[in-house]
């Protein structure tokens, strides 16, 4: 075994050994506390606590803690405190949205934590090198702390933990601290594996105390292109993103400028709608996301059609006198819009969150994108209007269950009193969708936003809210640009890419319309300051020339339609956007909205029109708004790929009438349950129980999902020799703290170990919080010898690695540890087949993948019902189980080579 191990950089497995602190409950006393007081010796890092009590002088000097809920940091003890053994070190990761989004990356060292700025974030690709300044020491007692720090106060605007857990030095940190060089594996629930922190040199070092955190490269670095975990990420740890500041310190802060005398009693007198539940206001809220489609749904009352603002997404969190402006990545805008925070103050709202967008209008009433960028390059934000369509929070209430009719029903009285020109509410209209985006498009408007009456609100993409646009339109990573001819000054185009679904960068085209001259020279300026010496595409294209530059900026454009090279045609510039990161740029591809609810005349149908859809518009995941039309056809889509993992074998299901939040049964055996294609199997098939099930058809398929079945389990046999299974099925499942990096090690891991024992495997994802590993092999050994093997196979991998795997179930025997299941080659057992979603909050879908994608995937959950589609179309042109059918082994002389190692 111990050749499958891979290379363990930086001392992982003595690492291991270290002691974590479990982390701690909402609520709770922050887990770092103990170690606060404590002032025992650890490795070289143990000082008297005192030094960490001077340590906070400069903390202290710059804060009222009169006013700001921030800790003011206990007491030190100046006297070391016996330890049976040495604790290990803390770390934080605060999201703080100041006058700039910003990461403060803290370190526990010395009895303080030890701070850096990072105002980009970390990221998992050791090619990103992030700026980190250096800031004065923070209390212990920080390290829980969220809340809103007050206007006109010392980093004022709101705080998140978004990350925490144990980080383990590299080395004595007290001398690489001093030094400007801290090496360290980082033990958190969103960043893992080995970092640096190192000091720069030169005129920015003299500035300011900067540093350089990276990545280093390990098993759990990721390209940026692949992954981008801040994006990804972007919401707190902690249930306490919940909580608010208490009431006594809240209530001195000031307003960013001085808030009209209240006139919100009628407001006050609102009362929010039934069914919506009483909850603290959040600190944080990302905003519900619309879906591209490519025709609008059939008219029905269950859409209401608004107009497509050109501008920029704000929400506006209010909290008494406190008001935040917040972009869509959590950006505060508050001090750039001092005014408009005013106006929405004194709209009287006293506690919510508000969604809309910020426009420049132009003449004739048309939403000017390349005005809005000029009035904030000006500084000239007076003109700036905010159009509200939506109320996810309201006088102590969480409305985001609430449908959307009412939201915007009680939104409405509350604009009725508004004076402010720069406040609006964004109309909705009962037209049906085509005549609105003929208007759209005729008034020259991007098009239009359709949203179900009576879907409620969620913080992702969904398809309860679509977009419709009179041309194409979408961002662009801008990869360089071309020199300017005749009397044109700064740039003659600019050269686009997007990444494609396995997260590369392609050349899409160039953009040489839409500027005017002070936008060209000042893309000149910034481009010059991204120059790069290469393309940054894996393949240059013939004949593309240019200047390079790094992919950092976002253009949006609009254009005619797709070449089939995959480039745009007649392209026009718009501007900049700061509000969606490079990475996270790719091909919009238009996908089809939610189904038709109640109103509508006729059921929606499925497998031409054999198969009708019952309540397709129900929502049956309220995390994702996705509904049962969509899962329905979901399973029609994925059914060419799915039936070779289902036919001839028994299935067992899992039914969620209510939802995946509601109650699930499993059912394996008819029972009510009548569905043409669904073959009731021979009851002698498993003597003493009832008769088995299974999928033959699409139909089939498509009609248990009308059904309300949610996932398909499948047996390790075939219907033919059902007292002989044809493949043996290693279930990866990992304890509570596993990072998604140790999943792709153990898979790894296990394919080594079967390379060694002669037996071919295959991997998929689980749509779940696993991976599978499949063998299959010639129907020869029972059940019992199948099994035992299997058992095998997993002692002897837990006894080689026990600080990663476990071999015994139990929620509390694989805490930080994997289990891999063998129990799921009994007969009777069942494994969720390949392509069946999961019934889950997110509806992750297990998919097949190749062994060379093992280091691509970013979770067990990465394809869901929502994303998927470009996926299958990708495994109809190269299936990476091809290989699968035709694959014939018998675990006889694996076995023997297994006793031979043990």
């Amino acid at each position: 075994m111990a050749k499958t191990t891979r290379q363990d950089p930086g001392g992982r497995r003595a690492a291991a050994k270290a002691t974590a602190r479990p982390a701690s409950k909402t609520g709770s006393k922050p887990a770092s506390k103990s170690a606060a007081r404590s002032t025992g010796k650890r490795a070289g890092t143990a000082r008297p606590a005192a030094r960490g009590t001077a340590a906070l002088d400069k903390y202290r000097r710059m804060r009222d803690f009169g006013a700001t809920p921030e800790p003011g940091g206990a007491a030190a003890r100046t006297r070391a405190a016996p330890r049976k053994r040495a604790a290990a070190l803390s770390f934080v990761i605060q999201k703080h949205a100041a006058r700039r989004l910003h990461y403060d990356f803290r370190l526990e060292l010395g009895g303080t934590l030890k701070s850096w700025a990072v105002p980009k974030g970390p990221s998992l690709d050791p090619a990103d090198k992030r700026m980190a300044v250096h800031v004065e020491d923070h209390p212990m007692d920080y390290a829980s702390f969220e809340g809103v720090i007050p206007a006109g106060h010392y980093g004022a605007g709101t705080v998140i933990v978004w990350d925490r857990g144990t980080w383990v030095p590299v080395g004595d940190p007290e001398a690489g601290y001093r030094s400007g060089k801290l090496k360290f594996e980082l033990r958190g629930e969103k960043l893992h594996g080995h970092w640096t922190l190192v000091r720069m040199h030169g005129s920015r070092q003299k500035e300011q105390d900067a540093w350089l955190l990276i990545k280093e490269r390990d098993e759990a670095a990721v390209p940026a292109s692949q992954f981008d975990v801040v994006e990804a990420l972007p919401d707190s740890v902690l249930g306490g993103t919940q909580r608010k500041p208490s009431a006594k310190r809240a209530g001195k802060a000031p307003a960013p400028e001085a808030v009209p005398p209240d006139t919100g009693s009628a407001i006050k007198a609102l009362k929010p709608p039934r069914g919506a539940p009483r909850a603290a206001l959040p600190l944080a809220l990302a905003p519900q996301l619309a879906t591209l489609v490519e025709k609008p749904p059939p008219d029905s009352d269950a859409w209401r059609y608004e107009i497509k603002f050109d501008g920029y997404r704000l929400l506006a969190r209010i909290d008494g006198k406190d008001v935040r402006l917040l972009t869509r990545q959590g950006h505060d805008w508050t001090s750039k819009l001092r005014a408009l925070a005013r106006d929405v103050g004194a709209l009287g709202l006293g506690e919510g969150w508000l969604d809309g967008e910020i426009v420049v209008l132009g003449k004739h009433g048309e939403t000017d994108f390349q005005a809005l960028q000029n009035a904030f390059d000006t500084s000239r934000v007076e003109g700036i209007q905010y159009f509200a369509f939506d109320l996810p929070y309201f006088a102590g209430h969480d409305l985001r269950k609430v449908p959307l009719a009412e939201r915007r029903a009680l939104l409405r009285r509350i604009f009725e009193r508004n004076t402010s020109p720069r406040l609006q509410f964004s109309e909705d209209f009962e037209a049906s969708a085509g005549d609105m985006l003929d208007a759209a498009c005729r008034m020259k408007l991007e098009g239009v936003i359709g949203k179900r009456a009576d879907s409620g609100y969620v913080s992702a993409r969904s398809n309860t809210w679509i977009k419709l646009k009179c041309t194409l339109r979408q961002e662009f990573v801008v990869t360089g640009f071309t020199d300017p001819k005749g009397s044109r000054t700064g740039i003659g185009s600019l050269l686009l890419g997007v990444h494609d679904t396995g997260g590369r960068l392609r050349y899409a085209g160039n953009v040489g319309t839409g500027f005017d001259a002070r936008t060209l020279d000042d893309l000149r300026a910034r481009l010059d300051d991204l120059r790069a010496d290469s393309a940054p595409f894996e393949t240059v294209p013939a004949g593309v020339r240019g200047h390079w530059v790094k992919p950092k900026l976002v253009a949006e454009v609009s254009f005619g339609s797709w070449t089939r090279e995959g480039r745009v045609r007649h392209a026009v510039f718009h501007g900049l956007r700061t509000d969606k990161p490079a990475g996270a740029v790719s091909v919009e591809r238009p996908a089809a909205p939610a189904g038709k609810g109640r109103a509508a005349a006729r059921r929606p149908t499925a497998v031409g029109g054999k198969v009708s859809i019952s309540h397709a518009g129900r929502v049956i995941d309220t995390d994702s708004g996705l509904t049962k039309g969509d899962l329905v056809h979901y399973y029609e889509r994925a059914a060419p790929l799915m039936l070779p993992h289902l036919r001839g074998r028994p299935i067992a299901m899992v039914r969620a009438p209510s939802g995946v939040a509601g109650q699930q049964f499993f059912q394996r055996h008819s029972d009510t349950l009548r569905v043409d294609g669904l073959n009731v199997l021979d009851r002698d098939l498993w003597p003493g129980h009832p008769a088995l099930l299974e999928i033959v058809s699409a139909e089939a398929l498509v009609a248990a999902a009308q059904l309300n079945v949610v996932e398909f389990h499948t047996w390790n046999a075939s219907k033919r020799s059902i007292d002989r299974p044809n493949r043996i099925i290693f279930d990866l499942d990992p304890g509570e703290g596993v990072p998604w990096a140790h999943m792709q090690e153990a898979a790894t891991l296990m394919k080594a170990l079967l390379d060694e024992l002669g037996l071919a495997s295959f991997l998929k994802t689980s749509g779940g919080r696993g991976l599978h590993v499949v063998v299959p092999v010639t129907p020869r050994a029972g059940w019992d010898a199948l099994k035992d093997f299997a058992h095998d196979v997993v002692l002897h991998v837990a006894a080689t690695l026990p600080q990663r795997f476990v071999a015994k179930s139990g929620a509390r025997n694989r805490v930080g540890r994997i289990f891999i299941d063998y129990l799921r080659n009994s007969m009777g057992a069942t494994t969720v087949a390949a392509f069946s979603a999961r019934a889950r909050p997110g509806l992750g879908v297990s998919i097949p993948v190749s062994w060379e994608e093992l280091d691509t995937l970013t979770g067990a959950a990465q394809w869901t019902v929502a994303n998927v589609g470009p996926r299958l179309d990708a495994l109809e042109a190269d299936d990476p189980w091809a290989d699968y059918a035709g694959t014939r082994q018998a675990i006889t002389r694996a076995a023997a080579r297994l006793a031979r190692v043990r």
